[in-house]
């Protein structure tokens, strides 16, 4: 019963971000000329179809999602790449949606589908840098720990399109209507901001290579160092009639959540929509959160739901493990809170953690004696990086499939 109470409670969030429920609120005006979609994202194909049934008017345009993401369009063609790691499907794609808004005029309109996951599917390298240099700069990101504000700080310095560059080759207005997956939803943020530009700079970007140690090819090197490097800074003119809209982020998946825990009569507390820092270490600080509501009755009385969002991080010690950041929140977790009368699910809102097939995974307080009875030793696991072998061996992981929304991690814990 705890597991599927928390699955619903994970349905419950998802179902807050569907932009079925949430563009609607935020259509602009039809334009005097042409209505043009783009879009990127893990669930820019669902927000294009939610999109094209609420919109009267005539539309066209192209959006591009992750490998098994899209649906059904009528008007919007949806186009496929890969993520994490670009691949040249994504440099095509990106090609597209700037034809699609460059011959456009100031009577048309321009609506931006922007959700998480767009900063891989969008690889677009200045010139002298290549494809190869942006697969290996996100590789490099990935393995890092950086926060995916960071990592998506240095992105759109190496981009023709990020950083606000792609609303700024179009003559159009541009309207983006954007799920967040970024703590604290700043917009320019998602997806590293193609259409929202922020007022980073190249030097933040070589202050951040310097702080991770990314070990950038003098080429990458000497284009952050280079004018080339500069977006265009908020205060352009060039986006004098634009406008953004966060339409869904993890505060108010977060919120839905902890309602339908209240109306089954379970008090909810929210940790914390924002929470960054390493998987394994937020694992370890929700467990003794747990051992102290369990064995003291505070800060929160039992029974009780603990719920937290945002986007930990995993720095890559050892390669080859299999599992994302919900998978080593779980496994962190499971270790530490052995014997407790709990249940926790840990799992990424788009339906896929890491690059496996599970959106996260179930841990309680028999975790750790279920991996010693199938021969596995958790500390190693953990180590390693492949709290999915773990979890897969004991009937552990949770997997939804793609959900069409993206507000990142969702994390509910029950003290019973």
């Amino acid at each position: 019963m705890s597991r599927e109470f928390l699955a619903e409670l994970f349905r419950a969030a998802v179902k807050a971000a569907d932009p079925a429920g949430t563009i609607e609120r935020h259509l602009p005006e039809a334009p005097k000329g042409r209505t043009v979609v783009i879009g990127a994202g893990k669930g820019a194909a669902q927000m294009a179809a939610a999109l094209e049934d609420l919109w009267s008017g005539p539309l066209s345009g192209v959006v591009v999602t992750r490998y098994g993401y899209g649906c059904p369009t009528r008007d919007v063609e949806v186009l496929e790449a890969a993520h994490p790691v670009p691949d040249e499907a994504g440099l095509r794609a990106g090609k597209r949606l700037v034809e699609a808004v460059a011959g456009l005029t100031p009577d048309d309109l321009v609506i931006a589908l922007v959700c998480g996951g767009g900063s891989a599917l969008l690889p677009a390298p200045p010139p002298g840098l290549s494809l190869d240099d942006e697969i290996r700069l996100n590789e490099m990101l990935l393995a890092s720990g950086a926060p995916i504000s960071v990592m998506n700080l240095v992105r759109k310095h190496f981009s023709t399109i990020k950083g606000g560059r792609l609303a700024a080759a179009t003559q159009a207005r541009v309207v983006s209507l954007i799920v967040s997956d970024i703590p604290g939803d700043n917009p320019a943020q998602v997806a590293s901001g193609p259409t929202v530009p922020d007022r980073s700079t190249r030097q933040d970007a070589l202050d951040a290579v310097a702080r991770y140690r990314l070990p950038l090819p003098e080429a990458m090197m000497a284009h952050l160092r280079s004018p080339d490097a500069d977006a265009p800074l908020p205060g352009d003119p060039v986006f004098a009639r634009h406008e953004h809209h966060v339409i869904a982020s993890a505060a108010r998946s977060l919120e839905a959540a902890a309602e339908t825990a209240r109306k089954r009569g379970i008090a909810a507390h929210i940790l914390s929509d924002s929470m960054e820092g390493e998987a394994r270490d937020v694992g370890l600080v929700h467990a003794a959160l747990a051992r102290e509501i369990a064995a003291r009755n505070r800060p929160f009385e039992k029974p009780c739901l603990l719920l937290s969002g945002g986007e930990t991080t995993v720095t890559v010690r050892e390669e080859g493990g299999r599992g994302g950041r919900n998978g080593e929140f779980a496994l962190a977790f499971a270790l530490a809170a052995e014997g407790l009368p709990v249940t926790a699910l840990a799992a990424d809102t788009d339906g896929i953690d890491g690059s496996q097939d599970n959106a996260g995974a179930f841990a309680d307080g028999q975790s750790a004696e279920r991996l010693r009875e199938a021969g596995l030793d958790g500390q190693a696991l953990l180590a390693a990086h492949d709290s999915y072998s773990g979890f897969e061996k004991t009937g552990d992981l949770f997997v939804t499939g793609p959900t069409g929304t993206n507000v990142n991690d969702f994390r509910a814990i029950l003290v019973e």
